[in-house]
């Protein structure tokens, strides 16, 4: 896996904190944003690339996995407790997008994360994925496309590929015009390629993050708006927490979060308020 980890200039050890990004992300979508965003208030933050995305290593490449990014998220908080310009008892975690289900998977099993912040959070279960595609039908359709693709890969090593967002391909993860990704200056960088693993649809449309929310007692801050991605999930994942918990209704839509102001400046600090309060 490779990494930035962006230092701050106060003396260290500092709190640490790792970040990612939305799904199919690499670091320099968002994630290097937000951390570097938090260097700037006093914390050390880590953005990488996850297992088979951008300048990591592994196969296959670029399949939304969650399972495995999981695991990836639990090695860059082992990375971050070992190194000497780190506190290890200070350490947290920050979520951008699909993010937030992996950072809350990884608070619910890990105690080494002492703070969770979630920035225009995807959060889902099995209802709220028929809601955003298109019905149960719907739903099963692309888990049977995804088995399809997943015997093909195993049988020949081959990757079925669709576009994550285009406003011309339905096959895409996301059939829409989204500026924030199609375009060079702002998301649509050559770092990321726009493609999704059809067989990635099944691990994506199983995952129960809501469930994750009553094995989390860490103190939760989510920062959403309401038109923003799916806020009923935000809603339903924070009634869940068991823990102390916060979350801020803030103006703007999805992708205003991922590069835009007021935006990101409003939930940077949050977050750094946020672990400034917690990570004691």
């Amino acid at each position: 896996m490779t990494g930035n980890l962006f230092l701050p200039g106060s003396a260290t050890p500092a709190p640490g904190i790792v970040v990612a990004g939305t799904w199919t992300s690499v670091k320099e979508l968002m994630a290097d944003r937000y951390a570097e965003r938090l260097a700037d208030r006093g914390y050390a933050a880590l953005s990488f690339d996850f297992t088979g995305f951008g300048e990591s290593g592994g196969e296959p490449r670029d399949v939304e996995d969650p399972a495995r990014k999981v695991r990836d998220i639990q090695q860059a908080v082992t990375f971050l407790a070992a190194h000497p310009a780190i506190d290890a008892d200070r350490l947290g975690a920050l979520g951008v997008c699909a993010a937030a289900m992996y950072m809350a998977d990884t608070a619910a099993h890990d105690p080494r994360i002492g703070s969770l912040a979630l920035v225009a959070p995807w959060l889902h279960d099995a209802a709220i994925c028929a809601a955003a595609y298109g019905g149960a039908d719907a739903v099963a359709e692309k888990i049977k496309i995804a088995r399809e693709a997943h015997a093909r890969f195993a049988e020949t090593g081959e990757i079925d590929y669709v576009p994550v967002v285009s406003a011309t391909d339905p096959r895409a993860a996301m059939p829409y015009d989204i500026d924030f990704y199609l375009n060079p200056a702002r998301g649509g960088i050559p770092a990321w390629p726009n493609r999704f693993a059809v067989m990635a649809w099944e691990d994506w449309l199983t995952y129960d993050s809501i469930a994750l929310a009553p094995q989390i007692t860490q103190p939760t801050v989510l920062v959403h708006s309401q038109d923003a991605a799916i806020p009923d999930g935000a809603r339903r994942f924070h009634a869940g927490l068991a823990g102390p918990k916060a979350i801020l209704w803030a103006e703007g839509t999805q992708f205003d979060f991922y590069d835009q102001e007021p935006q990101v400046t409003l939930a940077a600090d949050t977050a750094a308020a946020h672990f400034g309060r917690t990570l004691r």
